[in-house]
């Protein structure tokens, strides 16, 4: 077995070798004028970008302004939130201490760290560092992401100590479901390996190494940064996305510290450039040096878990793959009959994707301080068109027709249930409503009346986190949190026999809510009685 998978990766080695002596390419001509068109269309404030061709940076570019109505300019150096890509980064991170030998990519995670818990026992013995890294946990999509979404100030100790709670959705190894508090375990363990947090030893071992001088891991160097983007986000209309574009507040809008493994870097276009090269180079430096060995690179990018594949509608329907898989923090599929190796990266306010052709030496990455998904995914179509030598299509657009339409539908299905709600209830006074709830993994909440109405508070472990409950119908309020970017929920109260509050469940409002606002995983109980 072991002699068939290396000599797989040696042919596969073979061809990238071929192809990257061979390969010819140069940027589009009008790539910038492009972009200015892309930005504007989307009402974008900035962008960064970097592309790769053959080893060699042939751009590196920054574009529009830092801020909505404001002056500074984006440059090469400007820092932006790049979200999920960077769990490539924490991979690597891993791989280093791959190459030193203190770990194995099929160690058992409670070798490392013993007190690791899954739900399952049987999942706890078994669960490797590779599936960590893989989405095959068998906890459901996003399960376990309100742990950092809204804010939180939860350690990412307590954080990874919390998951035996989480209940799966399917079993163990089973199939596809992406996540992130799995790569909060890999930071701990990190952490268990070296003495460092994986803050220090990302920056240090991964970031530095590479040459990323701008990069960064945690906010505190980012806010110390002058030169970087802020964060833009449609929040005016009933869903999130639509209304006009303004800038969100940056500190509630990052992502909190616990999760930053899973998508806490910040980088800049010169960085982007040189991450590019470093893993067309198979972990090599352009300076001769290296950041992890060409057998952790190819760890890294061979398929592990196929991801189920859904046919995408028009006008968006040839970006349809034939095979979808994930690896090591990266996506692989094929497009236009060659591999491509991606990932994107969403964090409030800001857009990513980082994309490899291996077969044709090339790689581009571009992030945006704006939730634009159609710019983001346009351009990285339109990209990959001109280097494939495929026809030119205009793909922000087609992308963005899509958005139009799927947003449309949403906002007419809320108004619709919105519309007509049953006119019965609340079945008790507010004040029997009140009281202390507490979710076996979340933790716990306070449901309040207060001058005549109810307000929830998540402020323990959230701080901020506080919202006012409308009553909908029955005994169903809807929240309207003081933080306009947090997605609005339901919030039922299930009473018991007594008429007491027996517990209370959650789900977003909005169809088109992020999956990290996972409100139906959580069951409230009571912690202290209700009033009577």
């Amino acid at each position: 077995m072991k002699l068939h998978y290396m000599s797989r990766l040696a042919v596969v080695g073979a061809l990238l070798a071929l192809s990257a002596t061979s390969a010819e390419a140069a940027p589009p001509a009008d790539l910038d004028a492009r972009m200015g068109e892309v930005l504007a269309a989307t009402n974008t404030p900035g962008a960064a970008l970097a592309i790769v061709e053959n080893g060699v940076v042939t751009a590196s570019r920054g574009y529009g302004v830092a801020q909505l109505d404001g002056n500074r300019k984006v440059g090469e150096h400007t820092l932006f939130a790049i979200g999920s890509t960077g769990k490539a980064i924490t991979a690597a991170a891993i791989a280093t201490l791959v190459d030193q030998g203190k770990l194995g990519w099929d160690d058992k995670v409670v070798d490392h760290l013993p007190d690791f818990q899954m739900y399952d026992p049987w999942v706890t013995r078994e669960m490797t560092i590779r599936d960590l890294l893989v989405h095959r946990s068998g906890l459901g999509r996003g399960a376990g992401d309100l742990l950092f979404v809204p804010r939180t100030d939860l350690s990412r100790a307590e954080s990874v100590r919390r998951l035996r709670h989480l209940k799966p959705a399917t079993s163990f190894r089973s199939g596809y479901a992406y996540d992130n508090v799995l790569y909060m375990v890999l930071g701990e363990v990190i952490r268990a390996k070296t003495g460092q947090t994986w803050e220090d030893y990302t920056q240090d071992k991964v970031l530095r190494a590479a040459g990323m001088r701008d990069a960064v891991t945690d906010e505190a160097r980012r806010f110390a940064r002058d030169d970087r983007a802020f964060p833009h986000g449609r929040m005016s209309g009933s869903v999130r996305g639509v209304g006009d574009l303004r800038r969100l507040d940056e500190r509630s809008a990052t992502l909190a510290p616990n999760v930053a493994p899973a998508g806490g870097v910040s980088a800049s276009a010169a960085d982007l450039g040189r991450w590019l090269q470093v893993q067309l180079g198979q972990g090599k430096t352009p300076d001769g040096g290296r950041v992890y060995s060409e057998a952790a690179a190819w760890q890294m990018w061979t398929p592990q878990v196929v991801v189920p594949i859904r046919r995408q509608p028009a006008p968006i329907t040839a970006t349809t793959p034939l095979f979808h898989n994930y690896a090591l923090g990266w996506n692989v599929r094929d497009y236009r009959g060659q591999m491509v190796i991606y990932h994107f990266g969403t964090v409030p306010g800001f857009k990513s994707v980082v994309v490899l052709l291996p077969l044709k030496n090339v790689g581009f990455a571009l992030a945006l301080n704006s939730e634009e998904d159609s710019a983001v995914q346009g351009m990285m179509y339109e990209l990959l068109d001109h280097y494939l030598d495929a026809p030119k299509a205009n793909w922000p657009q087609a992308f963005m027709t899509l958005e139009a339409k799927q947003r449309a539908q949403a906002v007419e299905q809320m108004e619709k249930v919105a519309a007509a709600p049953a006119k019965v209830g609340p079945s008790l006074s507010l004040d029997r409503y009140a009281g202390r709830f507490a979710d076996p993994w979340f933790g716990p909440i306070t449901v309040r009346a207060e001058n005549g109405q109810l307000m929830l508070d998540f402020k323990k472990e959230h701080p901020g986190v506080t919202g006012r409950l409308e009553h909908f119908q029955y005994d169903t309020f809807v929240t309207r949190w003081q933080d306009p970017t947090i997605e609005p929920a339901y919030v039922t109260f299930v009473l018991g026999p007594t008429g007491k509050v027996d517990r209370i469940t959650m789900r977003a409002v909005s169809p088109m809510a992020g999956f990290s606002y996972d409100y139906q995983d959580l069951a409230f109980t009571p912690i202290t009685p209700a009033k009577p």
